[in-house]
């Protein structure tokens, strides 16, 4: 075990989950704060809700990080708190895209060089940042139904938790369990039906860490490289192919829409609690075979790679039939 307290590992995610839970407790019922989601034409929901959660979680994870001793580099805590006061003004202020994308922008390279320039050069850094950007962006994108971003902060961060485990870095691990931990407290809030959203507050910082967490475990050696893509492919997937057909299209990827699978999901026979579910369930078992994979052969970690990527194909396939049947909301396919 790490030079640490064991007390002071486990009261992290602890302590995570206090904070998280009675700030947007207090942020829901006392504060007067005017930050709320109001519906669009976008929306899955009908009625404004407030969009204070991502200050809450991300307060908590903070507050946990503080008690942790890390080996993260400083920059990492500086890319947080750039993204996390730029949504906090997005959320306020709705800030025009070019200047929310330059911050993106600017966390990414100013971790990615950080973290990997010295060791694996320009290249490797390179493609860090861009990886940072993009999950940074769609875990946002993916952040539209009741209990379905603070769900993949669940399980996706659990997983990220247990490999750590498993790999005996317990500081690693109880980080990720703190992000779990918060999300659970979300969740409290966020199923269905919400009374609370997250908003680019919690949606922006958590798809940052999910990017980051997953560079550090790989040059830590706690996992191969593809071992995040898997954790958090349910996100990948579908907003990765979402955009590619929007882009294949004409259509312009950054504006808002409904045609991601689990809008579609949600608009149709399914709603948010039972699209939710389903979700959780394809979140648990990719997670579980990944952590499973991570401790096998290579033969058996690539084959777990196809077996999935078969899966999401047979996934896609059926959806996109059953929506040209004119069923499960799939007009706008």
């Amino acid at each position: 075990m790490n030079d640490v307290s064991p007390f002071l590992l486990i009261s992290a995610p602890i302590l995570s989950f206090v904070v998280t839970f009675s700030f947007i407790f207090w942020l829901i019922k006392y504060s007067n704060i005017e930050m709320f989601d109001h519906p669009n034409h976008r929306s899955l929901h009908t009625e404004s809700v407030h969009r204070t959660g991502g200050i809450g979680l991300i307060s908590g994870i903070l507050v946990a990080g503080i008690m942790v001793p890390t080996i993260f580099p400083w920059t990492v805590w500086v890319g947080i708190l750039m993204l996390f006061l730029v949504s906090i003004l997005d959320d306020i202020f709705n800030l025009p895209i070019w200047l929310r994308l330059l911050v993106h922008c600017v966390a990414a390279i100013f971790v990615s060089i950080a973290m990997l320039f010295e060791v694996h050069g320009w290249l490797i850094a390179s493609i860090a940042a861009f990886l940072i950007l993009w999950m940074t962006n769609l875990y946002n994108f993916m952040d539209g139904s009741d209990g379905l971003a603070g769900g993949m902060a669940l399980f996706g961060f659990g997983f990220y938790g247990l490999a750590a485990l498993f790999g005996e870095n317990e500081i690693f691990a109880m980080i990720n369990f703190s992000i779990s931990a918060a999300a659970i407290a979300f969740l409290f809030f966020n199923f269905y039906p919400a009374r609370v959203f997250m908003g680019d507050t919690g949606s922006i910082p958590l798809g940052f860490l999910a990017a980051v967490l997953g560079i550090l475990g790989w040059t830590d050696g706690l996992w191969p490289a593809w071992f995040p893509f898997l954790v958090f492919s349910p996100f990948i997937v579908d907003a990765s192919i979402t955009l590619v057909k929007r882009g294949i299209r004409g259509k312009r990827i950054w504006q808002a829409h409904r045609e991601h699978y689990y809008q579609k999901l949600v608009k149709g026979s399914f709603g948010h609690r039972t699209t939710a579910l389903l979700w959780y369930a394809l979140m648990f078992f990719v997670g579980t075979s990944a952590v499973w994979a991570v401790q096998q052969e290579i033969i058996v970690q690539f084959s777990t790679g196809i077996v999935w990527s078969i899966v999401y194909l047979i996934l896609i396939i059926i959806c996109e039939q059953y929506w040209k049947q004119g069923k499960g909301g799939g007009s706008e396919c």
